[in-house]
């Protein structure tokens, strides 16, 4: 928590990124903000993903989850359906046309045609659903621990996990995914930590700190950063919260050679 300047101020929230600060040396990436775009406050952000400048995002909670599509430049919602009680909204997955989205502690997951957001058909899982994406060949789904599992998208069956380190420490609590220049990235969540991880055994190889985005009035209404979606022809990368109020378009900065 922040120290307010005077009583009269309320306190602020500020999330940081604790795993700067482990042993191991593994690298911290630096970024930089190219543009900023208006993202619905009210958007408990669980999901998200970029497709021909679309953005696809899942919301949570409760009885306010839903599904959107939603227009980049204005931040306009252009589709939605909401998701009933009991379920809360977890990670979402573009593949082939259709859209996998995880939930949260009811051990079921939805398949909806990307177009329509027609429910297709349901799949079920033992963990809790937490980020989700895909890599071309594979969804690959976090559950609040330092496990990532590969799931058949025509089974939904797992076909394999890793165990997330970062050191010889297990990392935990893997929130929001996205496949990034053959990475996982996942926000960490409760951190401003986003971990940029091997898939093929789970190794850590760079964070990237994504806290001071908003400003100290921005933070007294939003929460954690999660959301981070990726324009695979352009290379864009895109970072957002829940609840917050703004979408950033970054690049990463290039490592000068000594």
């Amino acid at each position: 928590m922040l120290t307010p300047a005077s009583s009269a101020e309320p306190a602020v929230r500020a999330y940081v990124c604790p795993w700067l600060k482990m042993p191991g040396g593994i690298p911290e990436k630096e970024f930089q903000i190219l543009q900023i775009y208006p993202h619905d406050p009210q958007a408990y952000t669980q999901g998200l993903v970029y497709q021909d400048d679309l953005l696809y995002e899942s919301t949570g909670l409760v009885g306010a989850s839903s599904l959107r599509k939603v227009e980049l430049e204005t931040g306009k919602v252009l589709q939605r359906r909401d998701i009933p009680e009991p379920y809360f909204g977890e990670g979402i997955a573009l593949f082939e046309g259709k859209i996998f989205q995880l939930t949260w502690q009811t051990h079921e997951g939805f398949v909806f045609d990307q177009q329509t957001f027609d429910q297709l058909s349901t799949f079920g899982y033992q963990t809790e659903g937490w980020g989700l994406t895909q890599d071309g060949h594979n969804l690959i789904m976090s559950d609040g621990s330092d496990r990532l599992t590969f799931l058949d998208p025509e089974s939904l069956q797992s076909t394999r996990s890793v165990s997330v380190t970062a050191g010889a420490s297990p990392v935990t609590q893997l929130n929001e995914l996205e496949y990034i220049h053959g990475e996982i990235w996942a926000n960490i969540y409760q951190t401003s930590c986003i971990a940029r991880i091997n898939p093929q055994d789970g190794s850590v190889l760079g964070w990237m700190d994504v806290g001071g985005l908003l400003s100290r009035e921005e933070m007294l209404s939003a929460e954690v950063p999660n959301g981070i979606a990726y324009d695979s022809e352009t290379g864009r990368i895109f970072l957002t919260g829940k609840y917050w109020p703004k979408l950033y378009l970054v690049e990463e900065v290039p490592v000068e050679a000594n």
